[in-house]
């Protein structure tokens, strides 16, 4: 079954540039023009991806994708034309798997669409549970657990938790997980990994300036924290 994506931008043109390829690429295509419409197809389609641009009325992208995370998980690529890093770290922060920048070749677009897909979708049938102080991990359907309530991660954030956790105390740089946990050859840039692990701290840590599970090795990487 073709899975669906969902494409925002407010620019007809910008949508009929995209949308045949993907659609030759065998996904199944929803479109929208504005945040508000975003939010309302995604409601109802539920797609497996949101290419989503920043500029956009009634909600820009950032609002879009703040939003989407409260529908559960679903990859998220944001698309503009601006091109300082913190702008690429906001979008990262507020849940983007990835950040492309305009213009972009389709075949850049494809790359990075089935590489958060991969992330997404990869699923052990047969995977354990790991059971850290107060977080269940569940590595066959990509959940977890704190105190027995649900926590909304992105899938980027998931495979960094999940890649961490299994191996307590051990220490990962940055381009460690990159490769281990990301699989991006993308995003290549390792101060990238920092704002995803800032985001995946306010989500599990009851105080994200003194981490108890996801620890800062000064001048190495991240571990996760043995007594977690």
């Amino acid at each position: 079954m073709a899975q669906t994506l969902l494409l925002v931008d407010d620019e007809e043109k910008v949508l009929e540039f995209m949308a045949p390829f993907l659609q030759q690429e065998g996904f199944h295509i929803r479109t929208a023009r504005t945040g508000a419409e975003a939010i309302r197809i995604a409601r109802e389609a539920r797609p497996s991806l949101v290419v989503l641009d920043w500029m956009l009325p009634e909600k820009n992208g950032i609002e879009v994708c703040r939003e989407l995370q409260q529908m559960g998980r679903m990859g998220i690529i944001m698309v503009t034309a601006r091109t300082e890093e913190t702008d690429k770290i906001i979008g990262l922060e507020v849940g983007a798997d990835d950040y492309i920048t305009k213009p972009f070749s389709l075949r850049e677009l494809v790359a990075r669409i089935r590489s958060v897909l991969r992330r997404v979708d990869e699923q052990e049938p047969e995977a354990q549970m790991l059971e850290r102080g107060e977080l269940t991990i569940s590595e066959a359907h990509c959940q977890v657990w704190k105190r027995g309530k649900e926590v909304q991660l992105t899938p980027t954030e998931f495979k960094l938790l999940l890649t961490l956790a299994a191996r307590p105390g051990i220490v990962y740089s940055r381009l460690q997980l990159l490769q281990m946990a990301l699989e991006d050859d993308f995003l290549n840039d390792e101060r990238t990994v920092d704002a995803h692990i800032s985001r995946l701290r306010k989500k599990i840590e009851d105080d994200p300036a003194k981490p108890v599970y996801v620890q800062t090795a000064y001048g190495f990487g991240y571990r996760f924290g043995d007594k977690g």
